[in-house]
């Protein structure tokens, strides 16, 4: 029975060589980039609102010639990294003893479901007062808007494991921080990475958000202080360079994932 479902999964799915699987994404964004030309190059659409490719590779051009780029990439790299490294160190075994324990997840997951709810910017102006507008307070969002997110991910994930390799443990007389961590998180560790991969994008976005309300560096700021002056093709290009930078780290934690955990069959 279940390998007739592999087959019809199989038959459901084609397989694209590995050519194939390069070539589509390349020619969907080249037909963005063109649709976004023709409307800007024929002045269907005011410059102000929506400037050309080609006025917008100028602005980042020009933006990585002053340093400024390269200067903002780096500051939010690094923020997005520390703030994002603090929540998954302690999101994951958080997660993982409420997956494993009935005592944790009744006392923690109300809590986490709670707090998960709360807007994250409607926080902004106390971590504000809390912490200042330094990198501190950049930390303080980022965890607060993948922290508890990742949690219940985390803890899902674990619950997930099929309840007889618990059992095949336990009838080898396996203690149980034995099964936890012989069986049940190296069992969950693919879904914990996809969790992972995931929150890392809510990170980058609370990122942008803290530096768009208070930061004095970093690719939010840099789109605040073009807003000022309405160049909207400075604002554009580091909205790309954003979703570039996006798109490399999900590729990166993919391809990771897919090496460490290639034995899981029918993972993304």
């Amino acid at each position: 029975m279940a390998s007739t479902k592999r087959r019809r999964s199989r038959r459901l799915r084609t397989p694209l060589s590995r050519g194939q699987r390069i070539a589509a994404p390349l020619v969907t964004f080249a037909v963005l980039l063109a649709l976004w030309a023709l409307v800007t190059e024929t002045g269907m659409v005011d410059p102000l609102f929506l400037p050309s490719p080609s006025a917008v590779a100028q602005a980042l051009v020009d933006q990585a010639a002053q340093g400024a780029l390269w200067t903002d990439i780096g500051t939010s790299v690094y923020r997005i990294t520390v703030g994002y490294l603090i929540a998954v160190v302690m999101a994951v075994p958080l997660g993982v003893m409420m997956g494993v324990n009935e005592w944790v997840l009744s006392a923690v997951e109300p809590l986490m479901d709670f707090i998960r709810y709360m807007p994250v910017v409607a926080f902004v102006p106390l971590t504000i007062i809390w912490a200042g507008t330094d990198d501190l307070q950049k930390f303080l969002i980022i965890w607060m808007g993948t922290f508890f997110q990742l949690v219940l991910l985390v803890c899902d994930a674990v619950m997930q494991v099929p309840q007889n390799l618990i059992d095949f443990g336990e009838t080898l007389g396996m203690r149980k921080h034995d099964i936890i961590m012989r069986i049940v998180f190296p069992s969950s560790l693919p879904r914990i990475w996809d969790a992972l991969r995931v929150s890392l994008g809510w990170a980058w976005t609370w990122l942008v958000v803290a530096e768009l309300v208070a930061a004095t560096s970093g690719l939010g700021y840099r789109i605040t202080v073009s807003q000022r002056y309405f160049a909207t093709d400075v604002i554009i290009g580091y909205v790309v360079v954003l979703g570039i930078l996006g798109l490399f780290f999900d590729q990166v934690m993919r391809a990771i994932g897919k090496r460490a955990f290639k034995r899981w069959e029918g993972r993304s």
